[in-house]
């Protein structure tokens, strides 16, 4: 064999090789502590030296008719891998190693100069940039996003343009999936906002450390792993990451110190000299991760994402967590999902001020309402017989699929048997407090949403009401009683989160210091992130029940069981006073009620 064929020979032997390995990992399930680690390692093993062949022997390459749009393929996998293990494992190290390798395809433009004609190029170009967004997105660089947005559009109308005969209608969707996304994401539209991981500059209130730190139960658990799941027509999403998923996997993540969101990475050097991204450069500095995550941060629970499975998909994700769960540790479950098979939660509620009276007239006025609400009026009114207990549930399947995609509240019974802390998002949720099995922490939304305005009550556009409450009650708030917020509002945004943080230190005391405090509380008081979900929720049940008068309020208040102590409570003053100087702040008083005024 000639010498100069032994090199083009090898790389593709390693191509081959590499691939096969890709292959096996490629569909593996993310959930799951074990799950392909061993595959995963042969697999990132081989691509590392096939980049590491591809750098060496790169003139030769090239020579024997190396195209560019295949290194940028073989760094594409690469980032492919790495956002595969994320996924698995939620350790924002290989999030930030899959961001740099697309960027770095991005930059050196691997895909682009190719011939227009080759169908098969464009098409592995449409799918790195839609792999780029989903890990942009994840990572909030809100910049690259619209980069990539409009890089994307305009390869679209390319392949359009030069083949016609080609349908890339699924392609046009992906672009109007993501413009949908960003339009509606907080980070996009209040660029001003916080952000939604667990930020230990703005989370982490000085006043109640010492008592969270001294805070000590008879048991302590760890929050190691969680299940995310939303099901409903229509949501907005983004790939397979719904809208309302997408905030609960930030709110359960801890935000780096900074540096990744600073700094920019320098650019390569050769013997001091920049490398030209328009040559055939390879070179991906591999290292970077190290300056962009914090290792003084603890590690993320992991995170199991279910886009629309089914329900016995979903029970076979919970057995398998529930199953591989460390001792002493808790699971979170967060559901969101229909409760009645083609119903989509679109119901709403103006509160634009007036008497109790006048409030209590719009509520009767919704024809609607009464309809949809027949199936829970006996759990509102404390009467339940054996067979109610199955008539709510949370719809899990296409339409007219029946009872093998219903979720009924017994079917989350096994799983109490380990510590759980389960978040119901749903206008049945309430048919999740019937006391069975053994304890467990429940936070129930309310089975309405609470709107002025009617544009902002359907989940199918803005996402769950009840959600952004627990992930970001400040927006949630101003959402509510259409409040806008603009770049101009920044200082007005600060004062109001300025309000929040110190009501949230003074109700953590609160709990760490209350004689009857429940148990299942106790045990999770002590993490970050399942505390400041419970605090949230605080906020969200006592707002509700400012603008709702007692009667017939129970449909659009949430709830949770155990009780939490009385102290916390909507009504008592500690909690009252945070809400009311809040409206006060905003000038919306006229959609509250406070005491008896």
């Amino acid at each position: 064999m000639a010498e100069e064929d032994v090199v083009p020979k090898t790389f593709r032997a390693l191509v081959e090789s590499a691939d096969r390995k890709f292959a096996r990992v490629r569909d593996l399930p993310s959930y799951g502590r074990a799950q392909g680690q061993h595959y995963f390692q042969k697999v990132f093993k081989a691509y590392m030296r096939l980049w590491k062949y591809q750098q060496e022997h790169r003139p030769e390459l090239v020579k024997a008719g190396l195209n560019r749009w295949e290194i940028g393929e073989i760094a594409g996998r690469i980032g492919q891998l790495y956002f595969g293990q994320y996924m698995r494992t939620s350790e924002a190290r290989f999030l930030v190693e899959a961001y740099i390798f697309y960027e770095a395809i991005l930059k050196r433009r691997y895909f682009e100069g190719c011939g227009v004609k080759d169908l098969r190029v464009r098409f592995k170009e449409l799918r790195f940039y839609a792999r780029f967004l989903l890990v942009s997105l994840i990572l909030n660089r809100t910049e690259m996003v619209k980069v990539v947005v409009e890089k994307l559009r305009a390869l679209i109308d390319d392949c359009k343009a030069n083949f016609r005969e080609t349908n890339f209608k699924e392609w046009k969707l992906v672009e109007q999936e993501i413009l949908r996304f960003i339009n509606i994401d907080t980070t996009f539209t209040i660029p001003s906002s916080r952000p939604f991981r667990y930020c230990a500059m703005l989370n982490c209130h000085p006043n109640s450390v010492p008592y969270v730190a001294r805070f000590h139960a008879k048991k302590v658990l760890k929050f190691r792993d969680a299940i995310l799941m939303s099901y409903h027509r229509n949501e907005v999403k983004f790939a397979e990451l719904t809208l309302d998923v997408y905030r609960m996997l930030q709110c359960l993540e801890w935000e780096p110190s900074g540096s990744f969101y600073q700094k920019h990475p320098a650019e390569p050097k050769e013997n001091g000299v920049a490398v030209d991204y328009s040559g055939a450069s390879g070179l991906i500095d591999m290292n970077l991760a190290g300056d962009m995550t914090d290792p003084a941060l603890p590690p993320n629970p992991r995170k199991a994402i279910l886009y629309r499975p089914s329900l016995t998909h979903l029970i076979a994700v919970m057995a398998t967590i529930c199953e591989e769960l460390p001792p002493e540790s808790i699971m979170l479950v967060y559901l969101s999902a229909s409760g009645k098979p083609g119903q989509i939660n679109t119901s709403h509620v103006e509160t634009s001020g007036g008497s109790r009276r006048t409030t209590k007239s719009m509520l009767t006025s919704h024809s609607s309402l009464e309809q949809n609400c027949s199936a829970t009026e006996s759990h509102i009114n404390g009467v339940k017989g054996p067979s109610d207990y199955y008539n709510d549930y949370l719809w899990l399947g296409p339409k007219g699929n029946g009872g093998s995609s219903n979720l009924y509240p017994g079917d989350i019974i096994p799983f109490t048997r380990r510590p759980l802390f389960l978040i119901i998002d749903s206008d049945s949720s309430h048919a999740f407090k019937a006391e069975r099995g053994e304890k467990a922490a429940l936070l129930l939304s309310p089975l309405r949403p609470t709107f002025k305005g009617p544009s902002s009550a359907d989940i199918t556009q803005n996402g769950s009401q009840f959600t952004l409450f627990l992930t970001a009650p400040l927006l949630a708030f101003c959402q509510m009683v259409g409040f806008s917020l603009s770049d101009s509002d920044t200082e007005v945004l600060n004062s109001a989160e300025s309000i929040l943080s110190t009501a949230f230190s003074k109700w953590e005391v609160i709990l760490c210091k209350s004689p009857s405090l429940d148990l299942v509380w106790a045990q999770v008081l002590s993490d970050p992130f399942l505390r400041r979900l419970i605090v949230r929720f605080i906020f969200c049940r006592a707002v509700l029940s400012a603008i709702w008068p007692p009667e017939g309020s129970d449909q659009y208040l949430p709830l949770c069981l155990p009780q939490l102590p009385n102290s916390l409570s909507p009504k008592s003053d500690v909690v009252q006073s945070c809400v009311s100087q809040l409206v006060d702040h905003l000038k919306v008083s006229n959609y509250f009620h406070f005491g008896d005024s």
